[in-house]
């Protein structure tokens, strides 16, 4: 599948894949879902295009540092506060390409 562009994400879209930079990451915080207390934690990536935040949950945060090279198969788009998220379903996967300094 062809990487998508940063530019080109739209809200609402789904099954993406993109390969990105991380820029940086906040510190993880915990929220209650639906299904129960979770670790989350944004970070921001990019690509030539743009750049867009990236929500991490659970075991996705430890996966990924700042200065990553990271392909996300599987993301969906959202909107929050105005500002577009990529996040990655549970089927979708973060596979990091190349670490970082």
């Amino acid at each position: 599948m062809a990487d998508m562009k940063v530019k080109d994400m739209k809200k609402g879209m789904n099954n993406i894949s993109a390969t990105l930079k991380v820029v940086s990451k906040e510190d993880e915080r915990i929220v209650q879902t639906k299904y129960g207390t979770s670790r989350v934690c944004n970070a921001l990536v990019e690509d030539e295009s743009g750049r867009i935040n990236l929500t991490l949950w659970r075991d996705q945060i430890d996966k990924v540092n700042v200065g990553d090279m990271i392909r996300i198969e599987g993301g969906f788009i959202t909107e929050f506060r105005g500002q577009l998220n990529i996040n990655v379903a549970k089927s979708g996967k973060i596979i990091v390409i190349k670490r970082g300094k």
